[in-house]
């Protein structure tokens, strides 16, 4: 076993919750701004892609607080008793993170609920939680609850944001008094559960993990500590564009208002660059996928454009002086052509992510070498990092002093990290979960002597950086013995533009082999850019040109493993794997026993 340990720069205390932070701000920062929200008029003159046009409206931490104050009174006179559960299905929007705080405020304990959800997944978490009062986004939303709340036995309210939600909580708590909020307040302390936050469900039934105030008051302590010119530089700003149902948006909607950065949300991926125009973040978060696709995207208009030689040379050139950031440092050749290639192309990417962006965070599946190198190389520092629902999000995570591309970083402070004899990622520190709601036996399976056992696999370098090879219960045994992490190779595969999901299959096989499919949205793009103009979708899966480049992904993929874990053959699927029909989680991860079942005649092709 190896071990790493960092001490905590803070000492933990009970006292407080995260109701105390919007008071806090409030009283010493009420007139600054806290979150700029996004409205759609059409009398603006700034149109967005999608026809309608968007202002920003500032809202001061002053402004916040009367709001977060006046929904917590009206769950109150709603009937929302301390330890109450509040459901949010919502995409996220300022709403989601009022009515987060108002409910904490109030005494309540939250439980998000994706907006994607089925009336099943519905059900079972309105149930499991024992949820008394649902607030929904839009009607089709109150559809879904509406189809299981007779099951649903302890539901007693839905409220419906679209329908004036919030209005009508202001409304109804106009008469509860704020001594009334000061006593639920004084009940609560860091040990009091916060949320329960239910696991994305790749096998099996999600658990609902109980994180407490404590869990993200004291980590995001910590992590201000080593993200502090992240959160605190002066105009620090984020757009949140990820799921706040999902911990990872969730600990930086925390960390923001912790560390008073400018917070806005967008809630629809076709307006996001319009978005970042607007509301100019200086950091922003997502997962790798996002960033392969604007990878992706700029590579295949500047080859539309008749610009891709020039590209893919300014690309190879952002990764060369990154990579050299870890040596010696250019050389004055390499800093010259960075230079130019920084007016011609690097400007114009940080121009369309809104122009000031500095870092990125990225987390929920690792991210590539290569695409690290090219974002610090085009100037925007991709801070990759480590963490679970179980630990409140990051464990680990690359600092901004500290950036070793290819890792997820080292430990934060008040977090430790052990390589199990198993090459198991092991986790202890403020941030772990306490347990998982009525599900004791998962409890104790999950944390045994104090360690949360993650089913990661992973390596701690010489400096103790993490890396990440794979998920424990993923891993493929050849017939000839060979054990085989799939992510390695899926991965790569992922990053080819034209690639949008894949699977690599093997278990008790002679060879490894993978099921891939293609990106609907890229491939006109791409197509187009490959002199295969007017092909479709379905004739491009057997098409020569196509199979040639996914062969070479493939061969490229090879060369991160040996030859006895290398992909042999694959075949094209019709069709994706998506969330809508089931094959993918809402954060995006592969339901690989899903996939295995509906696709078992076509893995078994691949071995015939």
């Amino acid at each position: 076993m190896r071990d790493m340990v960092v001490d905590p720069l803070t000492v933990p205390t009970t006292e407080g919750s995260l109701a105390d932070l919007v008071g806090r701000n409030a009283a010493e920062a009420g007139p600054e701004t806290a979150f700029s929200v996004r409205s759609t008029s059409s009398a603006t003159s700034s149109a967005t892609s999608s026809g309608g046009a968007v202002t920003w409206r500032p809202v001061t931490w002053a402004e916040f607080d009367e709001q977060v104050r006046a929904v917590a009174k009206g769950l109150v006179a709603l009937g929302v008793e301390p330890g109450d559960r509040v459901g949010i299905m919502s995409r996220t929007r300022y709403e989601w993170t009022v009515l987060d705080f108002a409910a904490w405020t109030a005494g309540a304990v939250v439980v998000p609920i994706y907006e994607t959800s089925s009336s099943e997944q519905v059900l079972w978490i309105l149930g499991d939680a024992g949820v008394r009062t649902v607030v929904v986004e839009t009607s089709a939303h109150r559809d879904v609850v509406d189809t299981v709340r007779g099951e649903a036995t302890d539901l007693r309210d839905v409220l419906v944001v679209d329908e004036g939600a919030l209005d009508r909580l202001r409304e109804l708590g106009a008469e509860v008094g704020d001594d009334d909020l000061a006593r639920r307040l004084e009940g609560i302390d860091r040990t009091s559960p916060a949320t329960i936050i239910y696991t994305s469900g790749t096998t099996g039934r999600p658990k609902g993990c109980e994180l407490t105030h404590g869990n993200f008051l004291d980590l995001t302590d910590n992590a201000i500590g080593k993200l502090g010119d992240v959160v605190l530089s002066d105009g620090a700003a984020t757009l949140l564009f990820l799921p706040l149902a999902h911990v990872f948006a969730r600990f930086i909607e925390v960390l923001c208002v912790s560390g008073r950065a400018r917070m806005g949300h967008s809630a629809d991926i076709r307006t996001l660059l319009d978005d970042f125009a607007g509301f100019q973040p200086t950091f922003v978060l997502a997962v790798p996928r996002v960033f392969e696709k604007i990878y992706n995207s700029a590579e295949a208009k500047a080859t539309a454009e008749g610009k891709g030689r020039i590209f893919s040379r300014a690309a190879d050139v952002a990764v060369a002086w990154s990579a050299a950031q870890d040596e010696a440092g250019p050389g004055l050749a390499l800093r010259l052509r960075h230079a130019v290639f920084d007016r011609l192309v690097y400007a114009k990417l940080r121009a369309a992510m809104g122009g000031r962006v500095r870092y990125a965070v990225s987390g929920g599946a690792p991210l590539g070498s290569r695409l690290g190198h090219f974002y610090r190389g085009i100037g925007i520092l991709i801070l990759e990092g480590y963490g679970l629902t179980e630990t409140t999000a990051p464990v680990c995570v690359n600092t901004p002093d500290r950036v070793k591309i290819g890792t997820v970083g080292p430990p934060l402070p008040g977090s430790a990290i052990r390589i199990a004899d198993d090459g198991e990622i092991l986790v202890r520190g403020v941030g772990v979960f306490g347990a998982y709601h009525g599900n004791e036996q998962a409890t104790r399976d999950a944390l045994v002597d104090g360690w949360f056992h993650s089913g990661d696999l992973g390596s701690l370098d010489g400096d103790g950086y993490l890396r990440i090879t794979g998920r424990k219960k993923e891993i493929l045994v050849t017939a000839g013995g060979k054990n085989v992490a799939p992510a390695v190779l899926e991965d790569r595969l992922r990053a080819h533009p034209i690639v949008s999901q894949c699977i690599v299959v093997g278990d008790q096989k002679p060879f490894i082999a993978a099921l891939i499919t293609l990106d609907a949205e890229m491939w006109p793009l791409w197509a187009k850019n490959h002199g295969l103009d007017g092909v479709s979708l379905d004739a491009a899966r057997s098409h020569p040109a196509v199979q040639e480049a996914l062969q070479e992904a493939v061969d490229h993929a090879n060369l991160a493993v040996s030859k006895a874990e290398s992909i042999r053959k694959f075949a094209v699927l019709d069709g994706d794997f998506t969330e809508d029909n089931g094959y993918l989680t809402p954060s995006l991860k592969l339901k690989r026993n899903v996939v295995m079942r509906d696709f078992a005649d076509d893995v078994e092709a691949l071995f015939a």
